[in-house]
């Protein structure tokens, strides 16, 4: 299942898998490392036989079948499959070929190679998804990305069971979808970024026909009357209450509506969020005129909350967007709270996105459809893949794969949105089993693309603080000078607290949710021992600031030279200082969101190289907050850099206590 190489096709149920597994015949060069193979999303029911199908001299035994009277399973009955592997046999069943197609990804993930041969891993798995609605949006309003770099994100979304790409076509910088009617929507004189850069009707339609291939419903946004600047540009608009407005947007809905059929583009988003400003009010009775105007064309209509009121809409779904974001009372919705790519780190993100309840239950209902991850790289960039290197996207995709499909069934109540739960909790046993998942889908299928995670479960760190600093961030304590059991400060004994556990931990999280301290300002130390079988220099993820990839430089100004981030934190190996990198854009200021990110992430610079001697190596970080900065949180992760490709180091090991 090497993403690279897997080309989706559109498959009309057959009495055989041959076909099916033909065309992936290049794709499991991997071997079997493991009694269970690493599923993602794992199964709802899944148990191992330990039997395994070779395929060469036995391809009439992989039969696939619709079954009209499928066993019931308890919600989402069309995409559920039911799948049986032994020694004898392949058989997978499904009420619909969109069931077959997700047990088909299955499939791909048990297969793999031994001496030169083919196997299924042995299994009986029964299967369905929790949530009817499991979506990934990216933005191309803002930044434009071209079709080849859609359809590698479709594919990803195939393999790991999506359903829904929600397609963000329009916002300030550019109304991406090409109008026949309006050609001045398209043209670069509209634009701010990317001009002249938009999606053809015939590429928009290749674009929806290539997401059904794949069971994907895609999703087109037309974000409306805020977000509106390249709009109103076209049309020489002062103000989104013009009386020329809605006749255009009305023939927009027409046209788009026109260009594809109702069973294959179902929804339509129509945005109504972020109306900050005068010009961008509508005039009364527009978005209730264009919201009937979709609903003629037999479509869904999808709005954002928090968004604008809209007299008598009692049939919209409603798509949260932030925690002020609340279901309206009788309308179905769905979930994007918490989970912007954009403001994550791959560490911290990774698990709150594995943390998260999606509409807060373990899973969905008539009202409770689902959720929709998103990528809203809101900042410019140098060159489109940058989205996919400067976020965490197909780490933070695997992950929402997991919980949209199967569930996240324990009630958290945002007790692990922002620290991992401690060893002896069976979540933490959880996460590790599901991170040690990820890693190896990293390094299967993820060859040439960007996947910014490493293990982190066993990083451990003891911390004291947060210190008084009395507002001055450089200011000395004696755990700088000699690391001992506890310490009198200003007269008050101050010892360590942990361990704590992670690759990046948050002293105070920037949403709010729960993390290790209450505390919004102070100074806090965290120091732990690394064991290296050698004397040996290795890169190191190394950072006390993640910027967010839109809102500028949030958090600014950005560090000058000789800084790690504004508050001036440090880093001690063996006590001896570790210098901060040269920074390509030292000093900007938060509102830079036209400067294009270089270095700013540890994710995406070259790491700080970092000398460990043979045996145990003494890390000390100084963390200062003067309740200025957006993110208090500091990250530090030896790593491998292998081809472009990140992995563990191996032999190294982590201790509070040395």
């Amino acid at each position: 299942m090497e993403v690279r190489s897997i080309r989706y096709w559109s498959m009309k149920v057959i009495g055989s898998l041959v076909v099916f597994l033909w065309l992936f015949q290049n794709v499991f060069a991997q071997s079997q490392t493991t009694d269970i193979p690493a599923l993602i999303p794992m199964p709802q029911k899944v148990a191992w036989n330990k039997q395994h199908f070779k395929i060469e001299g036995n391809k009439s035994r992989m039969v696939q079948r619709i079954v009209p009277n499928f066993p019931e399973v308890p919600t989402n009955q069309d995409e559920a499959y039911i799948l049986k592997v032994n020694a004898d046999s392949v058989i997978l069943q499904a009420k619909t070929p969109k069931g077959l197609f997700r047990g088909q990804q299955t499939i791909k993930q048990l297969t793999f190679s031994e001496n030169g041969k083919q196997f299924v891993a042995g299994c009986e798995i029964t299967d369905w998804p929790a949530f009817q609605i499991r979506g990934f949006m990216q933005d191309v309003g803002r930044n434009f990305q071209s079709l080849p770099m859609l359809k590698e994100q479709i594919d990803v979304m195939a393999a790991y069971k999506f359903n829904v790409f929600h397609l963000h076509l329009t916002d300030n910088p550019g109304w991406r979808l090409e109008s026949k009617k309006y050609p001045q929507l398209s043209a670069a004189s509209s634009m701010s970024r990317n001009p002249g850069k938009y999606y053809s009707q015939e590429e928009f339609l290749e674009l929806v026909n290539y997401c059904g291939e794949r069971y994907i419903t895609l999703i087109p946004e037309f974000d409306i009357p805020g977000h509106c600047e390249a709009f109103r540009k076209a049309f020489a608009l002062d103000s989104m209450s013009d009386v020329r407005v809605k006749p255009i947007l009305i023939d927009l809905i027409k046209e788009l509506c026109n260009l594809v059929p109702k069973e294959k583009m179902p929804f339509i988003h129509l945005g109504t969020d972020e109306v900050w400003h005068k010009h961008e009010r509508p005039a009364d009775g527009l978005l209730e005129a264009v919201i009937e105007r979709v609903k003629s064309h037999q479509r869904e209509v999808i709005v954002w909350s928090p968004g604008q009121h809209i007299e008598n809409d009692n049939t919209s779904i409603t798509q949260l967007w932030s925690s002020a974001g609340k279901p309206k009372e009788d309308h179905r919705y769905i979930d994007s709270r918490l989970n912007y790519l954009n403001h994550l780190d791959p560490f911290a993100g990774v698990a709150q996105l594995y943390f998260d309840r999606i509409c807060g239950a373990a899973h969905g209902d008539s009202m409770r459809l689902g959720g929709i991850l998103c990528c809203w790289n809101d900042n410019n960039v140098t060159e489109e893949y940058d989205i996919i290197r400067q976020n965490p996207v197909y780490p933070g995709m695997l992950t929402y794969s997991e919980t949209s499909w199967k569930g996240q069934k324990v009630d958290l109540d945002e007790n692990y949105l922002a620290k991992l739960p401690f060893p002896e909790n069976q979540l933490y046993k959880e996460f590790q089993e599901f991170e040690e998942r990820l890693a190896i889908h990293r390094d299967r299928y993820f060859l040439d693309k960007p996947f910014p995670y490493l293990k982190q479960t066993k990083i451990e760190w003891k911390i004291i603080g947060p210190i008084d600093n009395r507002g001055d961030l450089n200011r000395s304590f004696p755990i700088e000078n000699r690391i001992q059991k506890n310490y009198t400060i200003d007269g008050k004994k101050t010892t360590w607290t942990g361990p704590y556990y992670g690759g990046t931990i948050h002293v105070r999280h920037f949403f709010g949710f729960p993390s290790y301290f209450s505390e919004k300002q102070g100074t806090i130390y965290a120091t732990t021992n690394i064991w290296s079988p050698k004397d040996q220099e290795v890169d190191c993820w190394l950072g006390f600031h993640d910027w967010s990839r839109s809102g500028g430089r949030r958090g600014g100004p950005f560090p000058a030279q000789g800084q790690w981030h504004n508050t001036n934190p440090k880093v001690w190996l063996n006590r001896k200082l570790i210098d901060p990198p040269i920074w390509k854009n030292p000093g900007m200021v938060e509102k830079t969101e036209e400067i294009p990110f270089s270095d700013e992430n540890y994710s995406f610079r070259k790491p700080t190289k970092i000398s460990l001697k043979k045996g145990w190596n003494t890390i000390l970080l100084k963390v200062p907050q003067d309740g200025t900065s957006w993110k208090w949180m500091f990250t530090f992760v030896p790593v491998r850099i292998e081809n472009e490709q990140v992995k563990e180091i191996k032999g190294l090991k982590f201790s509070v206590d040395k």
